[in-house]
């Protein structure tokens, strides 16, 4: 039944709405606070160091309580941060109702994803997942150019006003549709938290870290990148924002189905971007009509990164799928820090058409990162069966 993996993409809709609404107006924040763009980008950073530095921590804690209450409390807190950012607040508020919210992303994540598997069975498992995961391909091409779009009409704390109606949205859903979901068998934290021993898991969570932190390190600072690097006004950066994500949309469906046949090809397939998209922005100039093309391509390969990685992290530990996906989530947002922090720093020491080559260097690494797993796990299947040579797919 596909029904609550809906329900857990609508809510989704909401999360990334919050994380990531801030991406399309980081610009016009800057300004109203009168801080440079870097200082800014710490609405984004912030948010994402929280997630990498509690998530874990919290989805052990709340995995004993009711999903139903777990995804209800987390949503609640998203619409007081929407709420309250959209009144311009000192920036010392706005940031700490920014970060208040993260401390249950990864939990909310983590439980929607339970819940939707739960109602499948093994084969479709992934496509659920693609499904909960579609929640931020459809906030890349709805919510997040709308509220772009609505604060370039206006100003930027309607984009928040978006923000907490999505929230509202989600919480009226959650509450009338799931029904109560305590969890019948608590696993051990011992259980959960052994899968820090093994090696594909370490690998696998590098291999995470460097991807997110690739894409981010551009794709943070999306909005002046296209406006200093590409000429692009607030409106154009809004429809760029729209393609970007209705391609996503379609990115995601398309990795769900090949994620069902092979996870590390489909982690390759889609990390290429990280090699591509850069080289391609380079020569695409101040040529607007190929530039829309690569933001495209960009999306297609872009959106699907964190479903890739969740996927990728728990297959090499599916015994613990909730720990598993809470620490793809915190490490996830850990590349979302860095790739963000360095993207900054880019931008104040060299200039913001930079920022792509930094792209690159992180994708080399992640690309580096698919490989060792795959050396590891030939190296334990020899020790487990010495006839054989190679890695079943």
């Amino acid at each position: 039944m596909k029904k609550y993996a809906y329900i857990g993409a609508l809510g989704f809709l909401a999360v990334i709405t919050t994380e990531f609404g801030i991406i399309g107006i980081l610009p016009q924040v800057a300004e109203h606070y009168h801080i440079s763009i870097d200082k800014a980008g710490y609405l984004l950073s912030a948010f994402a160091l929280v997630i990498a530095l509690t998530g874990p921590f919290m989805t052990l804690l709340a995995s004993g309580f009711d999903r139903k209450k777990v995804m209800l409390t987390a949503i609640f807190i998203f619409l007081v941060t929407g709420v309250v950012s959209s009144f311009s607040p000192p920036f010392w508020l706005l940031m700490l109702v920014r970060i208040l919210p993260a401390f249950l992303q990864p939990v909310y994540i983590a439980t929607a994803l339970s819940v939707a598997v739960s109602q499948g069975n093994k084969q479709n498992e992934n496509e659920l997942m693609s499904i909960v995961f579609s929640g931020v391909a459809i906030a890349m091409v709805t919510t997040v150019p709308f509220a772009t779009y609505i604060a370039s009409l206006f100003s930027w704390e309607y984009s928040f006003m978006v923000q907490a109606i999505i929230s509202v949205v989600a919480l009226l859903a959650i509450y009338f549709v799931l029904p109560p979901m305590p969890v019948k068998e608590k696993k051990s934290y011992g259980s959960q938290l052994k899968i820090l021993t093994k090696p594909t898991f370490i690998v696998s969570t590098a291999m995470n870290f460097f991807m997110i932190s690739a894409w981010f390190s551009t794709y943070s600072y999306f909005a002046d990148y296209l406006n200093k690097a590409k000429g692009m006004d607030s409106t154009m950066v809004s429809y760029m924002l729209f393609v970007f994500g209705i391609i996503g949309v379609l990115a995601n469906w398309v990795a769900g189905k090949m994620l069902n046949k092979n996870i590390t090809s489909t982690a390759l397939f889609f990390l290429s971007g990280t090699i591509i998209v850069p080289i391609l922005l380079h020569f695409s100039g101040g040529n607007t009509v190929a530039t829309i093309v690569v933001i495209a391509l960009w999306g297609f390969l872009y959106s699907p990164s964190f479903l890739n990685a969740s996927t990728y992290m728990i297959s090499s530990a599916p015994e613990a799928m909730e720990f598993a996906n809470s620490l793809a989530t915190s490490f996830g947002n850990l590349g979302v820090t860095v790739g963000t922090t360095v993207g900054g720093w880019i931008i104040v020491s060299k200039g913001v058409q930079f920022t792509p080559w930094i792209t690159i260097v992180f994708g080399v690494l992640a690309f580096t990162m698919i490989l060792l797993r795959q050396y590891v796990e030939r190296k334990e299947l020899l020790r487990v069966d010495p006839t054989n040579v190679g890695i079943q797919p």
